[in-house]
């Protein structure tokens, strides 16, 4: 969904950051103990599970079992110590690991198609990961191993399994630290006291870490009790033992939301395992920021915590060289999140600032504002109400569908509504957050002995969140042909040909509102010399609501351009 001139921008990012990358080399940073390094396993319980097939949809080993609901949600169940919840996971998502793995990297070979360059990559990601090991608790190691017994020996050219395992866990944080290249724009919020329609805790929050339709097709709500800590849930997608978005038994909720962040040159302690430590270990927000602070991460992310003992929410707001702690005041009932952090040490932060300048998360934001205020009482179905807002600020221009300033972006992995006191979530089925938001019950889940044979379904299905009638709609099966005939629009845009008036015409009708198909089709013809019929897209595209400054100026540059060009 890119243009030409993003791709150059993605192209210039990327020979930076390698040329960073070779400049250390020549000092000598040795990678000999990250590759030679081994789990502890010793101590564990390493038998192999047996799992039993009952059907394509489920999958039993003992007490633990994976299964998909009537939601096309999988459902997974895991429970014993470190390596033994490794290797069941693996052995029960076998199937789904590999097409994870083989739908993950296949993305990189289309976008590094040449094998001399998949070559330096390969290099490069063992240099980049050296010290990865060293930031990762062991007993994440030990289950990170135990997991990646299961994944394909087709990949081992880039790295053995474990280490390629470990290393796949810190693709989320470089996907938020390239967040100006489209990957991420997650919006998050929470309620209580007065906001909250039962006067206790609500939380909700889009997930818009995007790397492909086919990553997103088989969600996992994953349910874990530990020897050790709480027992927990996170929605997550196989091979991942971070979280993203959770809860824990004690009521305590974690989700993350990506800061503005230079391309880091060393992996230090991935933010899902940071989060996944403060689910398994924390029960209040000072136990979660007690964590935090022991972990040296190498992105900026605020982590929004939710908390039944405390009745409330703050945001934990981490960077490679900061860290900061954001409450609301006791007159507020209402913590909101986009992609800025809010806390004090933030306060003069350059980078911080310029995302609230240049990008478009101070609009979400704004946006999450005008619907609480629309919404003076919070109840999960409202909740999902504004996570499904795909319209503009009131007064503002169209924002048209698929727009980076809208809370639903629609094309968020998962959308998750949490009410910590009560242990229950709801998590969206496909398609983006406008399928059934089918609810669990920890207390439920996590209270009782269960026969994982007559397991049909974790979820509570009389308290789901009924689909989104969008999802049926005209309009939303003209977005789901704008983004097909769009990726045919970026394919003339690379060859500098084969786009015909009519393709163009009909592009743009699917889609009228939305900046992006106008722009395209100027630039198309801009590169083509034709400025008369350039100039009128551009000029359209500039009636829109564009989605960063910087996206603007350009369009206007081209404008400008383009009239000097026709004064000639």
């Amino acid at each position: 969904m890119k243009s030409k001139e993003s791709r150059k921008s993605i192209g210039l990012l990327v020979q930076k950051f390698v040329c960073s990358i070779l400049l250390i080399f020549l000092v000598g940073c040795g990678t000999s103990g990250s590759l030679h390094h081994k789990p502890i396993t010793k101590g564990y319980d390493s038998i192999a599970p047996r799992v039993e097939k009952i059907s394509p949809e489920k999958f039993i080993s003992g007490n633990n079992f994976l299964i998909k609901n009537k939601q096309q949600l999988w459902e997974l169940y895991v429970e014993g110590d470190p390596l033994q919840i490794g290797l069941t996971t693996g052995a029960l998502e076998d199937s789904l690991l590999k097409k994870q793995e083989k739908v993950f990297f296949s993305k990189i070979e289309e976008i590094v198609p040449s094998k001399s360059k998949q070559k330096l990559l390969r290099k490069i990601l063992t240099w980049y990961n050296r010290k990865l090991y060293l930031n990762v608790p062991e007993e994440y190691k030990t289950e990170i191993y135990g997991l990646s017994q299961y994944t394909s020996h087709d990949y081992d050219f880039i790295a053995p399994r474990y280490l390629r395992t470990l290393y796949l866990h810190g693709a989320h944080d470089i996907g938020h630290a390239m967040q100006d290249l489209m990957l991420v724009g997650c919006s998050s919020f929470a309620a209580w006291g007065d906001k909250s329609a039962d006067g206790k805790l609500i939380l909700g929050r889009n997930f818009d870490f995007y790397a492909g339709d086919d990553f997103a097709k088989d969600k996992v709500i994953a349910f874990i009790r530990p020897d050790k800590g709480n027992a927990f849930m996170t929605v997550t997608w196989a091979g991942m033992i971070g979280a993203v978005s959770g809860m824990n038994d004690k009521g305590l909720t974690v989700t993350i939301n990506a800061g503005k962040s230079k391309i880091p040159l060393i992996a230090k302690t991935p933010i899902s395992i940071l989060t996944r430590e403060i689910l398994q270990y924390a029960s209040t927000i000072d136990e979660a920021v007690a964590i935090a602070k022991k972990r040296q991460v190498f992105v900026s992310e605020a982590i929004m915590v939710g908390s039944a003992k405390d009745g409330k929410a703050a945001l934990i707001e981490v960077s490679p060289k900061n860290f900061g702690v954001y409450e609301v005041p006791n007159s507020a009932d209402q913590l909101l999140c986009s992609n800025h952090f809010q806390s004090e040490p933030y306060k003069n932060d350059k980078r911080n600032n310029d995302a609230i300048k240049n990008s478009h998360s101070k609009y979400r934001f704004d946006k999450l504002t005008e619907d609480f205020n629309r919404n003076p009482k919070i109840n999960p179905e409202i909740a999902a109400s504004i996570l499904r807002d795909t319209k503009s600020l009131e007064g503002g221009l169209p924002l048209g569908y698929g727009n980076e300033k809208a809370l639903n972006q629609l094309l968020a992995h998962h959308g998750v509504i949490f009410q910590p006191n009560d242990l229950k979530v709801w998590v969206s089925a496909n398609p983006y957050q406008l399928g059934e938001f089918v609810c669990y019950d920890l207390h439920a889940i996590f209270g009782k002995e269960r026969n994982s044979k007559f397991v049909s379904t974790l979820a509570a299905n009389s308290l789901n969140i009924a689909q989104d009638p969008f999802a049926n709609s005209e309009a939303f099966k003209k977005y789901e042909q704008y983004r097909i005939e769009d990726r045919k629009m970026d394919g003339f845009l690379e060859n500098e040909s084969g786009m015909t008036e009519e393709f163009a015409r009909n592009y743009q009708s699917l889609n009228p509102d939305l900046w992006i198909v106008h722009y395209k089709v100027g630039q198309y013809y801009f590169g083509k010399k034709e400025y008369a019929k350039a100039k009128p897209h551009f000029e359209m595209a500039l009636t829109k609501e564009i989605t960063t400054l910087p996206a603007k100026e350009h369009a206007q540059e081209y404008l400008k351009k383009i009239n000097k060009k026709l004064k000639k």
